[in-house]
């Protein structure tokens, strides 16, 4: 499908540059970023797919993240989707509460109405944006990662243990770990899929994980300070879930960071480098 190209900046010797395309999964316009680094004719290069969280789209990222110098040395492509569908008809929460709806989709594929006809990011994140940037970049596309933050967290991980043998890794700054278990998952899980809770488990990492068979590089990153960690964040639940699995997970605590942009840019480049490692290996 043909891709418009709104924007293009020239950042590190790369390219920073964002599309919008009609999709027919979500069935509505959507706007993705990409940051393409230096290459050589003819090269291809490993991506990295990042998920935002909540109310962010996806500019977010590129402008407070601070990827661009480390993706630009490392050789990294970078792409980053929306969050939601938008646009004219497009179902929001009737309230308009910020974690559910617009800026909300969760990753999920959603199966109750009003929500089924649009919010399908699931496969929206790995069918149709996986051919648009296959399809359109000079991709390499045996070498691909995903990582994100909170909602993105979530997402990141729900789709790399559904899909082991795509990404080479996954990592996620502040994840929604057990949606099953907080309120912002429950709020979605139950307007999205239903009170099928069967359903449920299958956008739930720690439930994912549980009962995984292959085994990913997994970096899970928190702030001590973060204002969601106890209630809606739970990664004390996905790390029983590891042990008790068998399944070995990297959890980094940082002391006194809180669950903004700013924490995520201060360890941006260690993310970008733990993908790295396993993106150019054999």
């Amino acid at each position: 499908m043909p891709l418009e190209q709104l924007t293009e900046s020239k950042s590190f010797n790369g390219r920073q540059l964002r599309f919008r395309h009609d999709s027919e999964v979500l069935h509505c316009s959507m706007q993705f970023s990409i940051y393409l680094p230096p290459l050589s004719e003819g090269q291809i290069a490993p991506v990295l797919y990042w998920l935002s969280g909540l109310t962010c789209n996806d500019e977010n990222f590129v402008h407070k993240a601070g990827a661009q110098r480390v993706a630009s040395e490392l050789g990294l492509i970078v792409v980053s989707p929306d969050t939601s569908p938008r646009g004219e008809g497009v179902p929001d929460d009737p309230e308009a509460a910020y974690d559910l709806g617009l800026g909300a989709g969760f990753y999920i594929d959603a199966i109750q109405p009003p929500w089924a006809q649009n919010y399908q990011m699931y496969s929206y994140v790995t069918q149709e944006l996986y051919h648009l940037v296959t399809d359109n970049f000079p991709v390499a596309t045996n070498r691909q990662s995903i990582f994100g933050h909170s909602m993105g967290g979530h997402g990141a991980l729900t789709i790399a243990l559904k899909n082991p043998h795509r990404y080479r890794s996954a990592s996620a700054f502040a994840p929604i770990c057990a949606p099953m278990s907080c309120p912002w998952g429950q709020k979605a899980l139950l307007a999205y899929l239903g009170e099928h809770r069967d359903q449920w488990q299958h956008y739930d990492a720690t439930e994912l994980l549980s009962n995984a068979t292959d085994r990913l590089p997994v970096l899970i990153d928190q702030g001590s300070a973060d204002q969601f960690l106890d209630l809606q964040l739970r990664p004390e639940l996905l790390r029983q879930a590891a042990a008790e699995a068998d399944y070995p997970i990297e959890f980094k605590l940082r002391p006194g960071y809180d669950h903004s942009y700013h924490y995520i840019a201060t360890f941006i480049e260690e993310h970008l480098r733990f993908h790295h490692r396993y993106l150019i290996g054999d």
